[in-house]
């Protein structure tokens, strides 16, 4: 595989030999060197001394991303074979578990090959490639994992088509027997219904299993429980699951109703008083507000961008009004489960918009719970912003 030189800056130097992984723009000299993605890239001081090893993929802001610090290694079978075997040794509590069969087995940087993830549901494997630029190595990586995990079949999804958007209507099916629709997964032993063969998203976002278990094991129990956002209703599975006398799980798409409905179906619970809304959710909150409606529990995991006809809405920027919103929705003594998964916004500048909500809105608070990503979503050190979820269970007070 052809292999060039990036000559780094020198204000990036120390940097890249303290283990940073990205590959930024900003930090290399000769930009031109890089022609195609899939290039293996040696990062090198002004004087050619290797520094490391990594591949030139366009993912976000990132030019590619360090794989190695060797400078004789070779990405091929056998080094993925080893990042395989090292991630799987990692969640060896995943594959063990008797209530847990859908879990992150392999998370980019986290476990060693940035651009690359792979998710395990319950025999099947998803894996997802964020760059032309490791795409490249599709077939390689694909050896690797055929020789190093056990599994039914496999899917693929490619993020980095039109502009980083997923591409629809391609089955995503790849080896292997193909998974039953629906495929049936255990978290927590709570079961979902998943598809992977339709679309980006396969019906639950797996990194909140965490806030999930302990909003059924210590908080769900008798309460009313309002879910915004709410894409296939998981968090109001759980909380019925936690006893809540009540779900609202409100969300935009139309087919949250028959995905949120099948959901409370495989965990056998009546939906008579879990309630389903197909509504843009601040036109929800205008009506839920002019009913005076509150609720025990109040739980915001919004996309980091969306968009409805009326309204725009973006994490970094609005979070602050959404949550001025919840409040005046939330009983006194109740908590807001406020969650983003967005990068880009920091934890202290997360925490500064919940500050401003409710010294606005006049009200106190107390954080009764923090959660970051569980173990099997592993982050890297390096990378602050790869330690992506920040969720705090606010309680009114």
């Amino acid at each position: 595989m052809q292999e060039v030189n990036l000559e780094l800056k020198k204000n990036a130097l120390k940097k890249y030999k303290n283990g940073y992984p990205l590959i930024e723009k900003e930090a290399i000299l000769n930009l031109n060197a890089l022609t195609k993605e899939g290039l293996v890239v040696n990062l090198v001081d002004n004087s050619g001394n290797f520094i490391a090893k990594g591949y030139y993929g366009r993912q976000n802001k990132g030019y590619g991303w360090v794989l190695s610090v060797k400078k004789n290694i070779k990405f091929d079978k056998e080094f993925f074979k080893s990042k395989l075997k090292n991630a799987v040794t990692f969640r060896e509590e995943f594959f063990k578990s008797g209530d847990t069969n859908a879990f992150r087995l392999f998370n980019g940087e986290g476990d060693g090959v940035g651009g690359l993830t792979i998710d395990y549901y319950n025999g099947y494997l998803v894996v997802t490639w964020y760059s032309i630029g490791i795409y490249s190595f599709k077939d390689v990586i694909i050896d690797a994992i055929k020789e190093s995990l056990k599994f039914d079949g496999i899917y693929q999804k490619r993020r980095f088509e039109n502009k980083g958007q997923y591409v629809e209507g391609e089955s995503d099916y790849l080896l292997g027997t193909k998974a039953p629709e629906p495929l049936i997964i255990k978290e927590n032993g709570v079961n979902f219904a998943v598809y992977l063969d339709d679309g980006a998203m396969v019906g639950v976002f797996l990194d909140q299993k965490d806030v999930r278990k302990t909003l059924r094991d210590k908080y769900a129990r008798d309460k009313t429980v309002l879910n915004t956002f709410s894409y296939t209703g998981a968090f109001s599975v759980y909380c019925a699951l936690g006893g809540a006398k009540s779900t609202t799980s409100v969300d935009l798409a139309k087919r949250s109703l028959p995905k949120t409905t099948e959901q409370f179906e495989v965990n056998e619970v009546d939906i008579k008083n879990h309630n389903i809304v197909v509504q843009d959710v601040f036109d929800y909150f205008k009506y839920a507000i002019k009913k005076e409606l509150k609720f025990d529990i109040v739980i915001a995991d919004p996309p980091s961008f969306a968009r409805s006809k009326k309204h725009t809405f973006s994490v970094a920027k609005d979070y602050k009004n959404l949550l001025k919103d919840l409040i005046k929705l939330t009983n006194k003594g109740g908590i807001i489960v406020a969650s983003t998964n967005h990068a880009g916004l920091s934890i202290d500048k997360f925490k500064v918009q919940i500050d401003k909500a409710f010294s606005e809105s006049g009200l106190k608070y107390k954080v009764v719970e923090e959660f970051r990503l569980p173990k099997d979503f592993k982050y890297h050190k390096k990378l602050p912003f790869s330690n992506y979820l920040k969720v705090f269970f606010l309680k009114v007070l």
